[in-house]
């Protein structure tokens, strides 16, 4: 894993989509908002930050964000559901 401590995700609400930043590239998971439903449609981790575990830093994020607003999940993203069937601490999320 990489140097995780200093990175932050920003949630971009206007741009719907969670983000980090580092060496000047953009990983990203982007989300839709449908009634009491978030749908996560892409991530993308560029491949100049692959293997630093910033995939599972925006799943993590997006996921959580969900939980704390009573989002109902539709991972249609392979990265993000892929994510929660390895963590089954947030199946419960997917109705």
């Amino acid at each position: 894993m990489g140097n995780l401590p200093e990175l932050t995700v920003k949630h971009k609400t206007f741009a719907r989509r969670f983000e980090v930043e580092k060496d000047g590239y953009h990983a990203v998971l982007e989300y839709q908002l449908e009634g009491g439903q978030i749908i996560f449609t892409h991530t993308d981790v560029p491949e100049a930050l692959g293997g630093q575990g910033i995939g599972p830093l925006l799943a993590r994020a997006g996921l959580d964000y969900a939980r704390e607003q009573s989002l109902s999940v539709l991972p249609v993203c392979s990265y993000v559901a892929g994510y929660i069937q390895k963590h089954p601490e947030y199946q419960d999320l997917v109705k």
